[in-house]
């Protein structure tokens, strides 16, 4: 097993990296929130100080951060990963952000003749934990074989998009049908409750029939009826909206670029954000549930 460096230790990055630690590597952690690289420390990881530091020595640079603003200023600033990396590391970043950013960190790493591959996830946190995560590849055929030998011990499906900032577009397509699926999923709900239907029946009414989906299958929106999903725990912990907001958000400017209709995105994306001003940026996308109640009561 060779040697990682774990930058970005959140709600997906510190279970990435605990799993990567459980399959053999050697992992070197950094985070300016030290306390979260503390935690792995204690499970054998090597705590940094600085991104110099982390990703000296390593075979592999693995980036999670919240968006394409610090995935630009983790690689390409003046103390930034491209400064201090050496020649023979395979860079991953699996944040989700916005394609471009992507292609321009791949073509300056594709400069000082570094491999870079974009590999954002789906999976959520219960699919970091464990180790069932979607990993959305893009990059060289040569550097996926490469990604994909690290990405293995932290998903169960691996797909290669195409070529640098692909992955982010398969992710971004991804979240787009998310946000759509878990409104519409919600409305449904919601129908149904208003007009006398026990939530519980509903869905399996649902579940057996064209309504089924993911939503209905693994992550029900409506407290109580399924007990391990986000919903029955305070919508806690889970897919913040405010990432839903701004994974919707880059689907619509990608759309803007392309010149493609998205008028059903564009509508979950102004649910979210009604949604997130009412204070619900913290609480699991599925929350949106909520919304629905309210406007019932209203």
């Amino acid at each position: 097993m060779g040697t990682v460096a774990f930058i970005g230790l959140g709600n997906m990055g510190a279970p990435m990296a605990r799993n990567l630690l459980s399959a053999g590597f050697k992992v070197q952690v950094y985070d300016v929130v030290t306390e979260m690289a503390k935690e792995l420390e204690a499970l054998g990881a090597t705590r940094c100080e600085s991104i110099k530091a982390v990703v000296n020595s390593v075979d592999t640079v693995i980036t999670m951060l919240p968006a394409g603003a610090h995935v630009r200023t983790v690689y390409l600033g003046d103390d930034g990963i491209l400064q201090h990396v050496g020649g023979d590391s395979l860079l991953i970043d699996s944040s989700t952000i916005d394609p471009e950013t992507a292609r321009l960190v791949g073509l300056q790493a594709h400069e000082k003749g570094i491999s870079f591959t974009d590999a954002p996830v789906s999976g959520g946190v219960a699919g970091a934990k464990a180790a069932t995560l979607t990993f959305i590849v893009g990059g060289s055929e040569q550097d996926f074989s490469k990604a994909e030998q690290v990405l293995r011990h932290m998903g169960k499906n691996i797909f290669h998009a195409g070529e640098v900032g692909s992955g982010q577009m398969g992710k971004i397509c991804n979240n787009l049908m998310l946000g759509i699926l878990m409104s519409g999923t919600c409305e449904a709900l919601n129908l149904g409750i208003d007009n006398g239907l026990d939530p519980k029946v509903l869905s399996n009414i649902m579940l057996q029939s064209s309504g089924r989906n993911w939503a209905l299958e693994l992550y029900n929106p409506c407290p109580g009826v399924m007990e391990n999903a986000p919903a029955s725990n305070q919508y806690q912990p889970g897919f913040m909206s405010k990432l839903m907001l701004k994974d919707l958000g880059l689907g619509l400017e990608a759309a803007t670029k392309s010149q493609s209709s998205v008028p059903m995105g564009a509508l979950a994306r102004n649910l979210y954000a009604f949604h997130n001003m009412n204070g619900n940026e913290e609480l699991d996308f599925s929350s949106l549930f909520e919304f629905y109640q309210s406007q019932s009561k209203s």
